[in-house]
């Protein structure tokens, strides 16, 4: 049995990366997917890559950090979909800084993408989950919302306050049927990381390197993959998952234990 059977999942920045990821995991367990994506372009793509696979979805252009953006994302899902089952804020950016090399505008960007957007969509979703009887809600952390991690003074503040809304959400909404966790992802190959890599490293051999040690900054040897994050989502949004909530969940090949 498909575990996401009769499900509608919204998924924010599901072009790429973990998102995409999850929303290629999800239908396959049977959901009806809307990808809620600023990047129309790789949007398409993995809603056009479930469809191919028999699956269901629905692209819809949003950026989250706009209130009229979500609402109009959220109207045209229901109206294709129907009501959403499932939100799943993955959406967010990443920065590289100290409090001190880090500008007031980049903060302010952070802060506007992977606080402010995730708040949005809380604030739009849940009451149509409420309204229907209850729903899973699951918010991408990080292992930087409990560890201090090297340059990355925005991204760690903005990842402590996913940390927080989810808690505060799980124990605003557990009377009314929803659930709601987070997953604390270590560093996971993603795009950015290869993104990071040639902004920063020109040389090939020096590129190869850095890889080597961010790779090796996990006790587990190497960095996770973005199939690796979207198992463990689709478990915690499952039924099989129905007697959690208010957890967050590192994945991170032992950083936070093990280092």
């Amino acid at each position: 049995m498909k575990k996401l059977i009769h499900k509608t999942a919204i998924i924010t920045g599901a072009g790429k990366g973990i998102g995409r990821s999850i929303a290629l995991r999800f239908a396959e367990e049977g959901a009806k997917v809307a990808i809620w994506e600023k990047d129309q372009n790789a949007g398409r793509q993995t809603a056009d890559e479930i469809k191919n696979n028999g699956g269901t979805a629905l692209f819809v252009p949003c950026e989250i950090s706009y209130a009229e953006a979500v609402t109009e994302a959220l109207t045209e899902t229901v109206q294709v979909l129907g009501n959403p089952t499932h939100l799943v804020n993955n959406a967010g950016i990443a920065h590289v800084g100290t409090a001190t090399s880090t500008t007031e505008k980049d903060f302010d960007q952070i802060i506007e993408v992977n606080t402010k957007g995730l708040f949005i969509c809380l604030n739009k979703v849940i009451p149509i989950l409420v309204e229907n009887g209850g729903g899973v809600i699951l918010n991408l952390a990080s292992i930087a919302s409990r560890l201090g991690i090297a340059e990355r003074f925005a991204y760690s503040a903005s990842k402590g306050a996913a940390l927080a809304m989810t808690l505060s959400v799980a124990k605003d909404y557990v009377d009314h049927g929803i659930r709601c966790n987070c997953v604390c992802p270590g560093r996971v190959h993603t795009p950015f990381v290869d993104g990071f890599l040639e902004k920063y490293y020109s040389d090939d051999n020096e590129r190869a390197e850095k890889f080597s040690e961010l790779s090796k900054y996990q006790p587990i040897g190497r960095m996770g993959e973005p199939d690796e994050i979207a198992s463990l989502a689709t478990f915690l949004c499952s039924d099989e998952a129905s007697f959690i909530t208010g957890g967050a969940y590192d994945i991170d090949g032992g950083t936070m234990t093990l280092r």
